[in-house]
């Protein structure tokens, strides 16, 4: 029986919510309903979907009400692991920094997924990704929803790029990726840190691959976001993200 090269994710969750107030001023933002159930449940569930059970959460704004409504992932047939963060989050980089320093986030590659996307793509066709030993990232992006139409990279022979190359298009960062640990490497403990700089920076150095992805996805950012999510899923009668319609 072969094994999966990645065997462990990391869910961001410790943002604030703040374009979804006022849902989200008494609800963390990742527990806020698509569907009938919480935003990051379609995640996990895709995630154990997959063959990933150990899954690393970080949490900040309202943290104790996420951990309580999840506890240890055992209802979802997974393995929580909570890293909780002040009430200033530690932003994107210094969350995932907190939680590998703290051994909550095993030292070796994991697929990294923002809680505020909703996404139909099916999480197994990343358990058999490899990093190469200078790579530092593998990122799904998609094609610019109208809220984001100048795009996050471009894709240059499988390179994400800041910049496109010649008449190369922009695209935007799903949220979702393969990560490196390395990629964090040299940050400071407890002090916020974005992953984007990070991100750019090692594309300079080449080390940044990517994908382009036509999966259905929406970041569920506004009400109004919010809104098309769950018509979309009523609409194509959707029952859980990871599982092909």
């Amino acid at each position: 029986m072969s094994t999966s090269t990645i065997t462990q994710a990391m869910i961001l969750a410790a943002g604030k919510g703040t374009r979804l107030r006022p849902l989200t001023l008494e609800t963390p933002k990742p527990l806020v309903e698509v569907a009938g159930q919480p935003l990051i449940v379609w995640h996990i569930k895709a995630l154990q979907a997959a063959g990933i059970t150990d899954i690393t959460v970080n949490a900040s704004w309202l943290a104790d009400k996420l951990v309580d409504a999840l506890g240890d992932g055992s209802q979802y047939g997974v393995k929580l692991h909570w890293s909780v963060e002040d009430d200033e989050p530690l932003e994107t980089a210094g969350g995932i920094f907190q939680a590998l320093q703290s051994g909550k986030l095993k030292d070796e590659p994991f697929i990294l997924v923002n809680s505020d996307v909703w996404t139909t793509y099916d999480f197994s066709q990343l358990t058999d990704y490899t990093l190469g030993a200078d790579q530092r990232a593998h990122l799904l992006l998609i094609d610019n929803p109208e809220h984001n139409n100048g795009g996050d990279f471009a894709i240059n022979n499988g390179l994400a790029s800041e910049q496109p190359v010649g008449d190369a298009d922009k695209y935007t960062f799903a949220g979702i990726s393969v990560m490196s640990p390395k990629l964090v490497e040299g940050l400071v403990s407890g002090q916020p840190a974005a992953l984007a700089p990070l991100l750019k920076q090692a594309m300079i150095k080449f080390q940044i691959t990517a994908e382009v992805r036509t999966d259905n996805w929406i970041d569920v950012g506004t009400p109004e976001r919010l809104t098309q999510v769950n018509e979309f899923i009523e609409q194509n009668d959707i029952e859980h993200a990871g599982k092909p319609n």
